[in-house]
């Protein structure tokens, strides 16, 4: 793997297959007792967030306690950032401080890039969501959850193998979901075929370009999906009117317990959260042993140590360990 993980566009298969596979031998510590390894002893890792979170937030504290890090939550609300300090103020700051690696999350598209490019910081730049652009470890933690239920058997048998074949359906606000674009990323790298569902005016510019299908009929897409992801509209990023009404879009691009009926019964649901019931989901199908977002939240912790583990390890591109040399003390 590289120093940083800014973009999912930037995992290769095996980068992508390496992360999926090391977080299923670590998900082995959800059931233990005792849920910390040694592996990032010393090290510390500032989580900088200038945007409001739940849980991306408290999934990245959990896994890197989990690994054993110093951790120093950064909040942009009540700290310098807040009386006008520059970005790169508050890196050379953080830097100062010792940090081997910043999980950022910031309001503007590009900001964790220009920080993993600039000489600011030493340590790795994790990106945990930067504007409309891209959110890499969601899309990790989508297509983990994926392999496992489309993988029959065990966890273990999704080990190497990616989602060849596969259909996703990706249905909401694509415009300004950074979800969506980091998600077409890896779910193609994978072998998956990705179906953009939208209106149009939720659609971006130049999306012809996209390695996607593009519909506007969910009815059409569902019989040939084996996953479904609903996304939020996202009205704080909003300045103009998207869509008519909340009821008109909830009846032509919502999720109920009609259209849930129209998938294979294979198929599951996912959301990245949060979740507005009523509008993009029922609590119906919100609530149904197919829809996977509190499974999601899980495997976000086990994905996340996977990313820290393999660009804080130690370990180096030339003797990156495969998951079958993972240690997971007993």
């Amino acid at each position: 793997m590289k120093r940083h993980l800014v973009s999912a566009a930037d995992l290769s298969r095996d980068d992508a297959l390496l992360i999926l596979d090391t977080a299923e031998e670590l998900a082995q510590l959800s059931g233990r007792a005792v849920k910390k390894l040694p592996t990032l002893r010393g090290r510390t890792v500032v989580n900088l967030f200038f945007e409001d979170s739940t849980r991306t937030k408290t999934s990245f504290e959990v896994a890197e306690k989990r690994l054993s890090a110093d951790v120093i939550n950064f909040s942009a609300k009540g700290s310098s950032v807040s009386k006008g300090e520059s970005l790169k103020d508050t890196a050379l700051t953080l830097q100062a401080m010792g940090a081997d690696a910043v999980v950022i999350r910031h309001h503007a598209s590009g900001a964790p890039a220009r920080l993993a490019q600039s000489d600011w910081l030493h340590g790795s730049v994790i990106n945990a969501g930067d504007g409309t652009h891209e959110h890499p470890t969601q899309a990790l933690l989508d297509a983990f959850t994926m392999r496992r239920h489309l993988n029959p058997g065990t966890p273990g048998n999704a080990l190497r193998r990616g989602l060849d074949g596969r259909r996703v359906t990706i249905v909401g606000d694509i415009l300004h979901s950074r979800v969506a674009r980091s998600n077409v990323h890896l779910l193609t790298t994978l072998g998956a075929q990705v179906t953009f569902v939208a209106p149009p005016t939720l659609l971006p510019i130049g999306i012809e370009n996209w390695p996607c299908e593009v519909s506007y009929d969910l009815e059409r897409v569902l019989p040939k999906t084996d996953a479904l992801m609903m996304l939020r509209v996202q009205r704080e990023r909003m300045n103009a009117a998207f869509f008519p009404t909340e009821r008109e879009y909830s009846r032509r691009y919502g999720l109920n317990a009609v259209r849930m009926a129209r998938l294979p019964e294979h198929a599951v649901v996912l959301h990245p959260g949060p979740m507005v019931r009523g509008m993009e989901i029922t609590a119906e199908v919100a609530d149904s042993p197919r829809c996977t977002v509190v499974e999601q939240v899980a495997n976000g912790v086990s994905v996340r140590m996977a990313v820290l583990y393999l660009l804080l390890g130690g370990a180096t591109p030339a003797d990156t360990p495969r998951t079958d040399s993972v240690e997971i003390a007993q």
